[in-house]
């Protein structure tokens, strides 16, 4: 550059149009498939495949083992990612990373373990065989093992943006842990536990994989709208599966708008992060 010439920037506008081209790509094919789904079926036809019995036995059974899962996701995963967040102890990496295992494996090969797990004598002995392999008990158990990893990182990342500082100043009031906790920690993050709620119920509601492996797919039984979808895709009945896909699109977009409403008046970061 010779001396006293200005530097002018190059435009923005190529990196900015590739971005937006690759975004929009995908963002399209997302809307596309909605649409086409709401292209395919009418509302009477929806309507007709929800009058089904079958059908409705898997949305009834699909609406009570989701909330069951979420609210024992929430049990387990307040104090877990409470511990996490604000104890430091030998092999904390180790069972961090453990506590992943159910999200990053297929979701099939987490039934199948299930499977495995309750067929070894130890739970033989004990019925457990009996009382959860292809049960309604046993949906509600493939739900639980995918969701509850999901409620123990939003409550990890939630006990991560509430200051430490504040339960160290009730110590020096008088306060124990334990009423440190439930009068401090807990209130404080009660928006990331209907977030961790709002996410496992959501999860669970979709889940799949480990239900047809462990649970199965019995009409009447253990039938849940993803299994409806597959059994109706199996016999040909497309405009079922469609109208069923729909009500799971509805429910995971009301989900995902109220996660985001709660995340946002929570604050929410990423895992590790600090006000």
């Amino acid at each position: 550059m010779n001396p006293g010439q200005e530097h002018i920037p190059k435009s923005d506008a190529p990196f900015l149009a590739a971005l937006c081209i690759l975004g929009g790509f995908y963002l399209f094919m997302i809307v596309a498939i909605v649409a086409a789904d709401f292209g395919h079926s009418g509302v009477g036809q929806v309507l007709a495949g929800l009058r089904q019995p079958e059908i409705q036995y898997s949305v009834k059974l699909s609406l009570v083992s989701s909330v069951v899962t979420a609210l024992l996701s929430i049990w387990v995963g307040v104090p877990i990612g409470y511990l996490l967040s604000r104890f430091r102890f030998p092999g904390k990496s180790v069972i961090d990373a453990t506590l992943d295992i159910p999200i990053v494996l297929p979701p099939i090969v987490v039934g199948l373990s299930l499977l495995i797990l309750f067929k070894t004598p130890a739970f033989r002995a004990l019925g457990l065989d009996n009382a959860f392999i292809f049960t309604r008990k046993g949906v509600v158990a493939a739900q639980f093992m995918v969701a509850c990893a999901f409620a123990v990182r939003i409550m990890r990342t939630t006990f991560d943006d509430i200051p430490a500082r504040k339960e160290e100043i009730a110590f020096t009031l008088g306060c124990s842990r334990s009423d440190a906790f439930w009068r401090i920690v807990l209130p404080e993050a009660r928006n990331g536990v209907l977030a961790a709620a709002t996410v496992t119920w959501a999860r669970a509601l979709v889940e799949f994989g480990p239900i047809l492996v462990f649970a199965g797919t019995t009409r009447m039984k253990t039938e849940v709208l993803p299994s409806t979808v597959f059994l109706e895709l199996g016999i040909g009945e497309i405009d079922s599966a469609v109208a069923i896909s729909l009500l799971m699109i509805v429910c995971a977009l009301a989900v995902m708008i109220v996660f985001r409403m709660m995340a946002a008046s929570q604050g929410l970061r990423p895992r590790g992060g600090r006000r």
